[in-house]
Formats: structure tokens, sequence, C-alpha cells
């Protein structure tokens, strides 16, 4: 049940998503200030969205042990839980805005002048989006160790504000529209995930700064390690910016239509099960039945395997038709469909391999088997580099997807020889 309300929540999620982009393509099609927006967005949101990650798979479990704990316990750890997360995502927002004429230079050599103006611009909306990134991803995780996945359906306020704005402003000349809809978005969806969250919680987790809650040894060093892994699968996203703008003038905004396209399928496929799995294979585990967490895991990871394939076979014949039915109007041009359609078939081929390995990602997490799942990270990182160099200057931005496909395939790979390999109950915490 816990897989079809994240399924229902992220179709209608997704469907706001993809209105948005048919929004922006009409209003902007390829061109400068889309590019802008795909490079700022990509390269402002990649470590908030890191640390959100790696503290997401460490932090569900602790929370899920959480709830079985005395009110004074459970408020003195999700205050000082809360205080450390404003503290630091303060510490990002300035962070970020003082430092991003830097990587404009370092990572956006390849960028027109004018859409690096637009950068500049549009990082008044992401620099304090950083903040709110953190405080949401928060929110998100309590939510999620309750099983209540309405987090997922809310993941689309910001597209739905950045939508409006668009269509509502008048003549679209700079990227205003798409700045201050990402700002409004984001700081609705914070506090209405926070008032969610403290709803579920029975408290608010009054901010504090301390460490005093028996749960920081063991999360502060699982998280370390985790993270490692997040920040190299992080910079995934950067990598790919850097690649593109470095293709010539708007092959950010192509790879973006595309990979955004693509986030569709993998989100309402994929990221259903995997939001679901993880509090309910914590919750087998810490009653004792790794056995019967992993034979869950291995099915479901068969299952999804199978739905992934038969996804990238209808999606490889139908791409075409998608692009232009989404995106095909106003200032997207058939050319323009045509460019966007050929990347995004590359894309499809990392569905199987996405799709099987969520369900194995999440067993390791409830096994607490961090250190591991850290080093297939990296692999991963290194083959996504490795690749991104060799095929881009052959296959232009089709090399990028391709890239992508190649890593996902190698993460399946070591994810599935470890389940059938490990013994249930047989490791370690790592």
């Amino acid at each position: 049940m816990g897989a079809a309300r994240v399924a229902f929540f992220l179709l209608l999620g997704k469907a706001a998503g993809a209105v948005k982009e048919m929004a922006v393509a009409y209003r902007y099609g390829v061109s400068n200030a889309v590019d802008a927006y795909q490079f700022t967005l990509t390269m402002a949101s990649w470590l908030p969205l890191t640390i959100v990650g790696a503290l997401s798979v460490v932090l569900i479990p602790v929370l899920v042990h959480t709830r079985y704990e005395d009110r004074a316990a459970r408020a003195r750890f999700l205050g000082e839980l809360q205080g450390w997360t404003i503290g630091g995502g303060v510490v990002l927002a300035v962070l970020t805005y003082l430092l991003w004429p830097f990587v404009l230079d370092w990572a956006g050599m390849g960028l027109t002048p004018e859409a690096r103006k637009m950068s500049l611009e549009l990082n008044l909306a992401f620099a304090p989006a950083a903040l709110l990134t953190l405080v949401t991803g928060i929110s998100a995780a309590r939510l999620r160790a309750h099983e209540r996945h309405i987090n997922t359906l809310l993941d689309s306020v910001p597209a739905v504000v950045i939508l409006v704005w668009v269509m509502l402003a008048g003549a679209v000349t700079d990227v205003g529209p798409l700045m201050w809809g990402t700002l409004v978005g984001y700081f609705i969806q914070s506090v209405w995930l926070l008032w969610l969250a403290a709803k579920a919680d029975g408290m608010w987790g009054r901010p504090r700064f301390a460490l005093s809650a028996h749960q920081w040894p063991d999360l502060v060093k699982a998280a370390g390690v985790m993270l490692l892994g997040q920040v190299a699968m992080s910079f995934v996203g950067p990598i790919d910016q850097y690649t593109a703008a470095n293709l010539g003038s708007n092959a950010n905004a192509t790879l973006g239509y595309a990979s955004r396209l693509l986030s569709l399928v993998l989100g309402i496929g994929a990221a259903s099960v995997g939001r679901a799995a993880l509090p309910v294979l914590a919750d087998i585990q810490s009653r004792g039945d790794a056995l019967r967490a992993r034979s869950m895991a291995l099915k479901w990871s068969a299952l999804m395997l199978a739905a992934g394939a038969a996804a990238t076979l209808v999606g490889w014949i139908l791409t075409p038709w998608g692009v232009a039915l989404l995106f095909e109007r106003g200032a997207f041009t058939a050319q323009d469909t045509q460019l966007v359609a050929q990347v995004l078939r590359w894309g499809l081929l990392q569905l199987p391999f996405y799709f099987g390995v969520l369900v194995l990602v999440q067993l390791l997490a409830s096994q607490n088997r961090y250190r591991l799942m850290a080093v297939i990270a990296i692999a991963n990182f290194g083959l996504k580099a490795v690749m991104n160099y060799l095929l881009a200057p052959v296959m232009g931005t089709a090399g990028i997807m391709l890239a992508t496909s190649l890593m996902y395939a190698l993460s399946y790979t070591c994810y599935a020889v470890v389940a059938l390999k490990s013994a249930p109950g047989g490791h370690t915490a790592s």
C-alpha cells in the first residue's frame, strides 16, 4: 500500500512537473535563458541535495527507532536535528551566493555571456533555496519514518509555482519568472512540509544547537561514510553540466529537457517503490528478520528490472511523439524535438538498472552497510567521468546520457552481487 500511495502522489507531482516543462518550452524554447536555468539549477542544488540524500538514507532508520522512545527523548533529538539543519542551511546559502561567480568562471566557461549574466541573476533565488532544501529534506524524512508519503506530492510545489509565474508573466524577456517562481515555490514547500512533519511527530522540534541526544554518535559516523559516496555520485549532475557547457550553445538546454522528461519516468516507476521500501525494510531488520528483508528486496528488484526493460522498449518507440506532444509549440521547434528525442533515447537505457538497483540500495541501507555503498558510489562516478570524457566528443549530448546508462548498469551489477552473496545477519554494520 505504501508503494501504491507513493506512486499515486508521484504521478500527480510529475504531471505538474511535465506541465511546467511544457510552459517553459513554450515561453523560452531552447535558448540562453534555459541554458542558464538548467546550469544554475544543477550546480546550485547539487550540494544541498547531496546532503539531503545522504542524511535521508541514514536518518530514516534512526527516526523509525525513535518513534518508540519517550516524548522527551524524541523532542530533544528532533530539536537538535532542526537546529543543526537550519544552521548548516544558512551557511550553505551564504557560501552559494558568494562563490557563484567563481563557479561560473570554472564550470560555466562554455556558456554565452548572456547566459552567464542570467545565471548570476538566478542565483538570487537558488542561494536561499539551499537552506529551504535542507529543511524540506529533513521534514520529508520525518514523514517517511511514519510511512506517510505526502511529501512526494509536495515535491511538485516549486514546479506548480514556476508554471503559474511563467504563464502569468507578460512578455518573457528575462529569467525573472523562473527566479521568483523558484524562490516562492521552495519556500511554500518547506513551510508546508515542516507543518506536516510536526503533525506526524506530535511536536515541532524546537531548534537548538546541541549534540546531547544519544542518536548522534552513530548517526554522525554513518552519515559521514554515506556522505562520501553521495558526494561522489552528486558530481554526476555538475560534470554533465560542465561537459554539456563545453559542447556548444544550447547543449545544456537540450540535456535539461531530456533529463527532466526522463525523471518523470524514473520518478513514477522507481522512486515510488524506493521511498516506500526503506522504512519497511528498516522495520523488518530491527525485528531481526534479515532473511525476510533480503528475500523481499531481491524479489522487488527482479520485478523492477523487468518493468524497466519494458518501459525502455516502449519509451524508445514513443520518444519522438512524446517530446513533440509535450514541447513542440511556441519557441520550441520541430528541430528541437529531434535533438531532445535523440538524447532521451540513450538515457532510456538506464531504466532497467535504475529500477532494479533502487530496492537493493534500500536493503543495504537498512543493514547499515554504508561503507560498502560509498565504495560502489565512488566506482560509479569514476566510470561516469571516464565515459563522459570518451563519449561526449563523439556522440555529443547523447554521449552524456549513454554514460549515465553505463553507470547505472555498473551500479546494479555491484549491488546484485552483494545482495546475492551476502549472508543475512552475518554482516557487521559499516
